[in-house]
């Protein structure tokens, strides 16, 4: 939370080192790799100053030489996700992530986020993306949030 909702540059790169030191470490060799970030709303972004996750993938991109794709977009709003339920947040995420217009993300799909709480996210986004074709390797994300009762 310090690097997305405070700018922390010390946490954004504690989240890039985590997320670099996985990708490292996996075989990538028959695959052609390409980083899908998890975007963010115009709201989130405004408030923070930044595009978060896009920008942390960047970077990543940058350490990794594997090609960011930002080819998901919310097609519609969502509520904020702190103070939802399991069950909740997954309602609140159906249908929310599209693929963007023109953007053909070719290779096999790597989701990054920052943290994942319930999997509601990350599981919507794999929806649109495999909903329009897509190969999907899976996602990694820096941390994982406690879990919710």
């Amino acid at each position: 939370m310090a690097a997305k909702e405070n700018g922390l540059s010390g946490a954004d790169q504690l989240i890039i080192d985590a997320i670099v030191h996985v990708l490292s470490r996996a075989n990538f060799d028959r695959h052609n790799v390409r980083l899908v970030p998890i975007p963010s709303s115009a709201t989130n972004c405004r408030r923070r100053g930044r595009n978060f996750v896009y920008e942390i993938c960047k970077e990543i991109s940058q350490q990794t030489q594997i090609p960011l794709s930002p080819a998901l977009t919310i097609v519609r709003k969502v509520r904020d996700q702190s103070g939802l339920t399991a069950k909740q947040r997954s309602r609140n995420m159906e249908g929310a992530f599209g693929v963007k217009a023109g953007i053909y993300p070719r290779g096999d799909l790597i989701l990054i986020d920052d943290v994942v709480t319930t999997g509601a996210t990350v599981t919507e986004a794999s929806r649109a993306l495999r909903y329009r074709g897509f190969t999907l390797l899976g996602s990694v994300t820096a941390c994982v949030a406690q879990p919710l009762r």
